[in-house]
């Protein structure tokens, strides 16, 4: 009790000191306030509305006492006075009237159409505005009013960068601990993964492998991304990640090697060409369908939780995966059960030919990650500054409070979505080049570290040259070497091949002995 006196008044003499700055009116409407809290037979309520009411009419004092409520409420909570047990205070405009409720510091303005009876009959919070409903797993607070959650925001969420499209660092920004050696390192990945996609697409355009694609505008992504993880966290990638491999320690031959299927293929030329995998580096295999890899970055990140582990799982997908079930399952498993995983969805518009706007009617998808309860970020995906500094703070997020993070990072795929892709016949040409020579994140980070002093044209050539002759020799030393053997497509799956595998081993050997003209000659029997 002593406390909630010492409360109300420092309340009233806060209120008194806003008298010096007040006009005659709004004098009255404060002095007011101050005697009804200072006056336990009377309720505060009836009083102040008895005052306001009996000078609405009064110009001078309307807009004195706007100025008077105003700094009212603004002193109020800034000394922290939620001794408000209940009080209404009653404004108006030429427009209309309103109550300002104030329930212990929350604040709510409800309209009325007339004044009438406002002395007579005080407004108290209904009881239904008081009451919270323990639900399981929400606390509700019930409402009168209602209304309906819009299907859009007024706003978009913002994107998250640090360098313009000049490569020119944004003023004020918060530079991410990126040192020369860092910077170039990075800068030299994704000029090599650009060389590696240009001659592997070519390669594959003369026949001399099967299927390939490209990260052609996307290379940001690759590789500032991985340069934030630890090379312990467990990867779980889509098929347009080979730059996080690259970063890892993935050789041009061990690349050359899986899109060739020869027999150093740590796949064993099992796989599709891009497919790539390696224990070694904990990066799992690529699989063709969409989003299946994700549920499974959920299930390993639920068990570096189980074992305490300071790792996290990181899986990686495009727009069109997020329409997947696969992708909503993961996304509510990963937030219930609060995992240490990250979700990087690369939002480059096209899912193959169909664009985003056929896809989500959502503020994009980092919505969809606060739609399931988790920490989300929305981030420019051709900045590798802004990539390497989100990335870092989620893993960090991630790996030390074990909870899941959403990533969406807006980019865009310059190039064919595969090679059995011809990406003319659904989007402009104008738009490509637009993407290609506006904002290739290659080249504003080529600026920036230009604009260092880090660089310079020379090493810009000497680099290109040197990365182009070892994707070349790499080239040619993965055509040279013999494939695996046929038996292979029956090992280590089980410790001992059951009687059906058995089988089907002999059929196809039988059919390879029949057929010889009809089976590639350089495939060991």
């Amino acid at each position: 009790m002593a406390a909630f006196s010492t409360s109300r008044r420092s309340m009233s003499r806060s209120l008194y000191s806003l008298k010096s700055t007040s006009s005659t009116g709004g004098l009255a409407a404060v002095t007011s306030i101050a005697a009804a809290n200072s006056d336990t037979n009377r309720s505060p309520l009836k009083r102040i509305g008895t005052s306001v009411v009996r000078n609405r009419r009064d110009r001078s004092f309307r807009e004195s006492w706007r100025s008077s409520l105003h700094n009212f409420f603004f002193s109020a909570w800034a000394s922290k006075l939620d001794c408000l047990s209940e009080c209404a205070i009653f404004a108006s405009s030429a427009k209309a009237s309103q109550i300002l409720f104030c329930k212990r510091g929350n604040f709510k303005a409800w309209p009325l159409n007339s004044c009438k009876g406002f002395a007579s009959e005080p407004q108290t919070v209904p009881s239904s505005e008081q009451e919270v409903l323990d639900f399981p797993g929400v606390r509700v607070r019930y409402t009168t009013d209602l209304e309906f959650i819009h299907e859009a925001a007024s706003t978009s969420i913002p994107c998250y960068r640090l360098l313009d499209d000049n490569g020119q660092l944004i003023k004020a920004s918060y530079v991410p601990e990126v040192d020369q050696a860092l910077g170039l390192k990075i800068y030299k990945n994704m000029v090599t993964l650009q060389v590696m996609d240009t001659i592997f697409y070519e390669a594959q355009r003369q026949g001399r492998f099967s299927f390939y694609m490209t990260t052609t505008g996307e290379e940001a992504i690759n590789v500032a991304s991985p340069a934030a993880l630890s090379h312990n966290d467990m990867v779980f990638p889509q098929y347009r990640e080979p730059g996080v491999l690259l970063w890892r320690g993935f050789t041009l031959q061990q690349f050359a090697n899986q899109c060739w299927g020869n027999g150093a293929d740590n796949g064993k030329g099992r796989q599709m060409p891009i497919h790539y995998v390696s224990r070694e580096l904990n990066y799992l295999t690529v699989s063709s369908p969409i989003a299946t890899q994700l549920p499974q970055a959920v299930g390993a990140a639920y068990s570096l939780k189980m074992d305490k582990q300071p790792f996290c799982s990181v899986t990686y997908f495009g727009d069109g995966g997020s329409s997947e079930g696969d992708f909503h399952a993961a996304m509510n498993f990963a937030s219930v059960f609060e995992v240490p995983v990250l979700f990087m969805c690369r939002n480059n518009g096209w899912a193959i030919s169909t664009p985003a706007s056929e896809q989500y009617k959502s503020d994009g998808l980092v919505i969809k990650g606060q739609s399931y309860g988790m920490c989300s970020v929305r981030v420019d995906g051709n900045d590798a500054l802004a990539v390497y500094s989100a990335t870092r703070a989620a893993r960090k997020m991630a790996a030390e409070q074990c909870k899941p993070v959403f990533i969406e990072l807006l980019t865009y795929r310059s190039g064919h979505h595969s090679t059995s892709d011809d990406s003319s016949k659904y989007r402009s040409a104008e738009e490509i080049e637009h993407w290609k020579l506006r904002r290739d994140p290659v080249l504003r980070l080529r600026k920036w570290i230009e604009d260092n002093g880090w660089w310079n044209i020379e090493e810009e050539h000497n680099l290109r040259a040197d990365v182009r002759a070892q994707v070349l020799s790499a080239v040619q030393n993965a055509e040279s070497m013999k494939k695996p053997p046929l038996s292979d497509l029956f090992t280590d799956v089980y410790d001992s091949p059951p009687e059906n595998l058995k089988m089907q081993e002999r059929v196809t050997r039988d059919f390879v002995q029949r057929y010889p003209k009809d089976y590639p000659s350089d495939v060991p029997i």
